[in-house]
């Protein structure tokens, strides 16, 4: 077996079914790639798309949906709570298997040669694979969004690694790296104050003083009548999901605020969740290989 990656692209599309199942399919079916999820919300007006595959076979599955995303997708008309500055957002490669995170870096400059020579979509490169230290975080990347990155492209600093020195008319701009696994993990509370999860949200991510391994910002779920702290996770094992959690509620109850549930987009390492099992059933020494599938696994 060859080398395998796990890749997480996003779309600034949540509401048009039809493009959607269109840029899901491109992965679906495919030689060398398995379609494992796909999620999208209307809130955040964003598709993620999970799939692991080979080199070739991703790069191939990419290529064609940035086809079907140029085509379909006008960043002028896009409006959602997530931020984003294309649309094709941001496609992230993950190590799995036979790869090292240098391998997957070779991969993600690949891919954003690519889409800068074929679409005329400027592209930067982001966490492992950045060129420069400025650029290993994609918020600063983002910084300014869609609206604001004719003005940001122009300066020397933010000169793209690849494609032209100009914003795509329609399809905006294109991050794309490596990195570790990242868990999008979310929390809604029972309230329509947007403040209330602001400063929730303050109080979790590192950039204000919170968990070293989560990001975090604050989204409105108008058709609900809730708010949600959305976060990503990007090292569960340095910052368990459940420490998250339980300092999300702590402070939720500070503003006499319930949360109503918790979510995971796409797919997770199954020892996040079973870190969070050990911890809520006060499991002593348990360890991952007392897990069944794990240890059919281990014998197949």
């Amino acid at each position: 077996m060859g080398e395998i990656y796990e890749c997480i692209p996003n779309y600034s599309v949540g509401k048009d079914e039809e493009t959607i199942e269109q840029i899901a399919g491109c992965f679906d079916d495919q030689e060398g790639v398995n379609l494992v999820d796909y999620s999208a919300d209307e809130d955040h007006n964003r598709l993620v798309v999970t799939a692991i595959g080979s080199p070739d076979g991703l790069i191939k599955s990419c290529l064609e949906s940035v086809r079907v995303a140029v085509d379909k997708i006008d960043m002028n008309e896009h409006t959602g709570e997530h931020p984003r500055m294309g649309a094709v957002d941001v496609v992230p490669f993950v190590p799995v298997k036979n790869a090292t995170m240098e391998d997957a870096v070779d991969v993600a400059r690949s891919l954003a040669e690519k889409i800068g020579g074929h679409f005329d979509i400027p592209v930067y490169l982001y966490e492992k694979a950045a060129t420069s230290l400025d650029r290993e975080n994609l918020a600063d990347i983002r910084r300014g969004e869609y609206e604001g990155f004719s003005d940001k492209i122009s300066k020397e600093e933010w000169m793209p690694d690849f494609g032209p020195g100009k914003v795509h008319p329609t399809a905006g701009v294109t991050a794309v790296g490596a990195r570790k696994p990242l868990i999008a993990f979310n929390v809604n509370l029972k309230t329509d104050d947007l403040s209330v999860a602001k400063k929730i949200s303050r109080r979790v991510r590192h950039s204000s003083g919170g968990f070293r391994y989560c990001k975090a910002m604050a989204v409105d779920l108008d058709e609900d009548n809730l708010t949600q702290v959305s976060m990503n996770m990007t090292d569960y094992s340095k910052t368990p999901l459940h420490h998250v959690y339980e300092l999300i509620k702590s402070e939720a109850d500070r503003y006499g605020v319930d949360v109503v549930e918790s979510e995971i987009i796409g797919i997770t390492p199954a020892d996040a969740l079973l870190d969070a099992a050990g911890h809520y059933l006060q499991l002593n020494d348990f360890s991952s290989e007392q897990v069944i599938e794990n240890r059919l696994l281990e014998d197949l």
